[in-house]
């Protein structure tokens, strides 16, 4: 059955092919004569399974603020919390890409606090949209969407720093509700040899990852995957799209090396299942050329391994003046790749007068933990006579799973304004140029994630499409900046410039080492080449094969530079 209906979404697409109902060149967008009828949504919702969805802010329980319309009790409450806000199709964790600016300076947004007395909009928050829960409902969704020339994102969590899940005035493909998830023990590809298996996870597109983890360890086993608290980033989207770091990538690699099959519904209506045996340029493409930029994915299989018991070790060091805290960065950083090549994998930050930083490495001893976190343990407490006080240690837990629900159980962390830019620091700039890069991480204090180098630079460059720059790099490193609700337009700007300052500062000092593309801002400096490196123009023939009506495109995306700066009309 799901074969004809492929078939005919196939012809049904074709004959919207090359045609423009509203005649400008440009994606329709709310409010536009162009914009579908109510009629012509309800011959939508007919072809899906859910009613359709009207997304609204975060805070619109809250308002009318005299006459809440919702709970906004439970609105302040859980505001920080990523899986409430994952649970409506309207929040985004990064506060700031639910507004949108005009040019005159207005702000168009919804404010949680009410006392800035400013009315609850739309903002850059999608209007209407699907809720999908099968690759049908995608399918019908990309047809409309193709039929009405719409402006289409999609979403599935809403963790997204360059606020590629929303858009103003856009019809959306909500993907959160595609829960199912299967431990298959003998898992074998699709078109592969029938003695090719794995023990593996499959999840479908809007699994997170605090979900896919109990799954896993149900079964006894661990998986690469990423880190937040409560594990609300979703385990099949953007994440392994843009590469997918981990604490565990140091051991097993990053997301795009754990990934065996994935599946994924095209702009023309098909849907595929793509491996290294089909369709191996779209899998190539899909594990790190970025995230809504080819098809939709509806799900992917991840190989898993043993659960293993994990040693931490935590080290937090106090400092007196800004030369030596200068100094002990620049030491954290010469001494990270002997870290990540013994396999630890661990997260970090620098204050003007603190460093901390703890990391993991599964099935070590503590003996084994002492020895090769001891060299940066000594280097801190060579520094005492210059003021520096440090304290570290060895912690066992029995699993990587107890590990994770002990620091990461908790939600939090989201609902903030935030931009920030990463930088991918290889081994020769952390050997040759830590100096001159700790002045930079002192000025923006970052943070860094130390979750390269070990075994991800030990798998070729080429094997996916994720930026060649990962497999030279060993730490990530973080600088940003937030604001206020209510903030102006001149103000967020002004934090805007202080952030391109940091971001050519560093680009000029490392301009071979480029970003993560999941972690950046939208103002990087020759983006195709720091988000994708020498793949760009292999990634951009895949997207012009799989993507020939242009349906998918992202900021700072594969082909976004053929678009204007709204994403809503070709050059």
């Amino acid at each position: 059955m799901l074969n004809i209906f492929v078939a005919l979404s196939l012809l049904v697409v074709g004959s919207f092919a090359g045609t423009s109902s509203n005649n400008t060149g440009c994606l329709c967008t709310y409010g536009q004569p162009c914009w579908p009828t109510a009629a012509q949504f309800t011959e939508l919702e007919s072809q899906v399974s859910q009613p359709l969805i009207y997304p609204v802010p975060s805070a619109s329980a809250c308002y009318p603020a005299t006459n809440p319309s919702g709970n906004c009790t439970q609105v302040v409450q859980s505001w920080t919390d990523g899986n409430w806000r994952s649970s409506m199709p309207g929040s985004m964790e990064a506060l700031n890409f639910e507004s949108f600016t005009f040019k005159n300076g207005t702000i168009s947004a919804c404010y949680l606090n009410t006392s800035i007395g400013a009315p609850c909009e739309q903002g850059n928050v999608p209007v209407i949209g699907v809720d999908a829960r099968s690759p049908q409902d995608i399918q019908a969704a990309i047809n409309f969407a193709l039929q009405y020339d719409l402006k289409l994102v999609v979403k599935n969590t809403g963790h997204d720093f360059l606020g590629r899940s929303a858009a103003r005035g856009a019809f959306v493909v909500w993907t959160h509700n595609m829960k199912n998830i299967t431990y298959n023990a003998q898992f074998t590809p699709q078109g592969a040899p029938a003695n090719e298996t794995y023990q593996a996870l499959t999840v479908g597109a809007g699994v997170q990852w605090f979900e896919a983890y109990d799954t896993a360890n149900q079964n006894r086993r661990m998986m690469v995957g990423g880190l937040s608290l409560g594990g609300s980033v979703g385990a099949a989207g953007g994440w392994l799209q843009g590469g997918g770091h981990s604490v565990l990538s140091p051991t097993h690699g990053l997301g795009v090396d754990n990934a065996i099959e994935i599946t994924v519904v095209t702009s023309t209506g098909a849907y595929l299942t793509v491996n290294s045996y089909q369709n191996p340029d779209l899998f190539w493409a899909l594990r790190g050329g970025g995230g809504g930029t080819y098809g939709i994915v509806t799900s992917v299989t991840y190989r898993t391994y043993q659960q293993l018991p994990v040693t931490m070790y935590f080290v937090q060091a106090n400092v007196t003046n800004a030369t030596v805290m200068k100094e002990v960065i620049g030491g954290m950083l010469r001494l990270q790749p002997n870290l990540t090549d013994d396999g630890w994998g661990g997260y970090g930050s620098f204050g003007n007068d603190s460093m901390t930083f703890f990391g993991i490495n599964p099935n070590v001893s503590t003996a084994a933990a002492n020895m090769s976190t001891q060299p940066l343990t000594d280097y801190l407490h060579s520094l005492e006579v210059d003021g520096v006080s440090s304290v570290a240690g060895i912690y066992s837990f029995d699993s990587w799973y107890d590990w994770y629900t002990f620091l990461f159980g908790k939600a939090g962390q989201n609902g903030v304004n935030i931009m920030f830019t990463s930088r991918l620091l290889s081994r020769d700039t952390l050997a040759d140029r830590y100096s001159d890069v700790a002045e930079i991480l002192y000025d923006c204090q970052a943070s860094f994630n130390m979750i390269a180098g070990g075994k991800v630079s030990q798998i070729d460059p080429d094997s996916a499409g994720v930026n060649p720059t990962w497999r030279n790099a060993i730490v990530e490193t973080t600088c940003g900046v937030a604001w206020q609700e209510g903030a102006t337009a001149e103000e967020i700007a002004g934090l805007t410039d202080q952030l391109k300052v940091w971001i050519k500062n560093m680009y000029d000092l490392t301009p071979q080492d480029g970003a993560y593309f999941n972690e950046a801002s939208l103002y990087e400096i020759n983006w195709q080449y720091t988000f994708f490196g020498s793949h760009y123009a292999k990634l951009k023939e895949i997207k012009d094969k799989y993507d020939p009506y242009r349906l998918f495109v992202v900021a700072e995306g594969v082909g976004s530079e053929e678009w204007n700066e709204a994403l809503t009309c070709r050059w």
